[in-house]
């Protein structure tokens, strides 16, 4: 096929590569050693390459020709580079053990610099051009946190957002919302921009011992929304994990009878809403989007009826028989609207959305807001958008699309107001999360090309990055790959003109 001249710079992404080392196994798909490829494009050439993160638990674990370092799913025993990993605090005699660097989830860019995340408290610088590992960095030491996510948003400006949980600090648990400069003062020019990270709030946990897990977090012009499921860690379990000789996944549980919760924090007074609004119990992954309208907040997830999900990718249920490995909840895309000024004489039981939807969000006797959501399709996830349309009022979502099984087999294009649907598909082939690139002269939100890494089940079959005009959705061109690529899970494209050189 033929690309688009003005397509230049590199898709970078990242993922597990490596789940066996010497005769030891990861339980977990999510826990495989990170692998980073990257594809450049340059003057209507594709150039491949890919590397692995040498992460301290890389070479720990390379160095003893086994698996020493503990990840979620996998408890490792005993541990010759305990002395890396043996900084840990005490509270009440329990312990949270220091994570692993084992960064295998995201791309994040920091200023002119790109880091390898995943969800501890350890990033790990790269060079883009390169996949060189470089420096570790510890937010730890410039914010209270022991985990934070992988899903950070980015301002006008650059400046990163991002959230973590502070676990059992003085006492308290809590959700911690930080801001990370995207340059720091000319006078400053040798030190980073954590140096200069700033606590924008704090969100209370609603339980001391057992923090909500979230994988995402989302944003509007004039708000940030933390949705804290009933998914929750248990601490005390996590902290006896290692003598019980069970992972930190097992101390992860999911109530289906309690609530999930809504907060909203003003970006202006960093303060939060003081209406409590609530909806059912639901586990989720990814924010899509979300806008505000009329005094309303608008923001789509895709959500689950339970946490089965993450079952599904232990390595003994990713066998052959993968395709009917079924889903027992099948991922939703769910619209929430919720009214943040609405008549405060109205009456119990009445609806409080005025914009035109089949979300609901109904007053309680005790002044809580219970809302239900629209249900805009099923089947999607690794969602993206056009980024240039974060916080704002959107059309379109572009995701894996998912038949049965976790694996996804198709790319889709989702329309939110016509609720219309696109796809791409090909026997046999496995599409990575679609990241969309908009053209420079771009109009519309769909002006662009959608990218994806499509990984094929035959062996003989090659590998292959997709091309796609994000607006018809048509194939554009394709690069195939001579090399056993792995299933990423999420990157960015980063555009030429955002690339330092060398010398630079």
């Amino acid at each position: 096929g033929q690309l688009p001249t003005w397509l230049q710079g590199i898709l970078l992404r990242n993922g597990p590569g490596m789940h066996s080392i010497g005769d030891s196994k990861y339980n977990h798909w999510f826990d495989g050693l990170a692998l980073m490829h990257s594809f450049t494009f340059k003057n209507g050439e594709v150039y491949y390459r890919s590397k692995y993160l040498r992460s301290d638990t890389y070479n720990c674990n390379i160095e003893a020709n086994r698996i020493v370092v503990s990840e979620f799913g996998t408890m490792a025993y005993p541990d010759p580079c305990k002395n890396i990993f043996a900084k840990a605090f005490s509270y009440l005699s329990h312990t949270i053990p220091e994570f692993t660097d084992n960064c295998l989830i995201n791309i994040m860019k920091v200023g002119d610099d790109f880091y390898a995340t995943s969800e501890t408290n350890f990033i790990r610088k790269i060079n883009p051009l390169t996949l060189e590992t470089l420096e570790k960095v510890d937010y730890s030491k410039y914010v209270a946190v022991n985990v934070a996510t992988s899903h950070p948003h980015y301002d006008s400006a650059g400046n990163i957002l991002n959230m973590g949980t502070s676990i059992v600090d003085k006492g308290k648990t809590k959700y911690v919302l930080f801001k990370i400069p995207s340059s720091v003062p000319e006078q400053e020019k040798k030190k980073s921009c954590f140096k200069h990270l700033e606590v924008v709030c704090s969100i209370p946990s609603r339980s001391l011992l057992h923090p909500s897990y979230y994988h995402s977090f989302g944003i509007t012009e004039n708000y940030i929304i933390f949705v804290e499921q009933p998914f929750r860690l248990d601490i005390v379990k996590m902290a006896t994990a290692y003598i019980r000789g069970v992972s930190w996944a097992s101390c992860l549980a999911f109530n289906k009878d309690d609530k999930t919760w809504f907060h909203f924090v003003d970006k202006k007074t960093r303060k939060e809403v003081s209406t409590k609004f609530y909806t059912d119990a639901l586990v989720f992954f990814h924010h899509i989007n979300a806008y505000e309208e009329d005094g309303h907040i608008v923001f789509d997830i895709i959500a689950y009826a339970d946490n089965s999900l993450y079952d599904m990718f232990y390595l003994k249920n990713l066998t052959n028989d993968f395709e009917e490995n079924n889903f027992t909840s099948i991922p939703t895309l769910k619209r929430f609207i919720v009214p943040l000024q609405y008549d405060k004489d109205a009456e119990v039981g009445s609806n409080l959305v005025t914009l035109p939807s089949t979300a609901t969000a109904v007053k309680e006797k005790d002044g809580t807001i219970y809302c239900q959501p629209e249900i805009l399709c099923e089947g999607i996830e690794l969602p993206r958008i056009n980024y240039d349309y974060n916080g704002k009022k959107y059309k379109y979502v572009f995701a894996t699309k998912v038949q049965w099984s976790p694996v996804p087999t198709k790319i889709a294009k989702f329309n939110t107001q016509t609720k219309e649907m696109l796809h791409w598909g090909e026997d046999h082939c496995w599409p990575s999360e679609p990241v969309f690139v908009p053209s420079p002269d771009a109009r519309e939100e769909d002006d662009g090309v959608v990218l994806s890494c499509v990984v094929r089940t035959d062996p003989k079959e090659a590998p292959f990055l997709l091309v796609l005009d994000a607006k018809t959705f048509t194939e554009l061109g394709r690069a195939t790959v001579d090399v056993e690529m792995h299933l990423d899970l999420h990157g960015m494209f980063i555009p030429e003109q955002g690339l330092k050189t060398e010398t630079e």
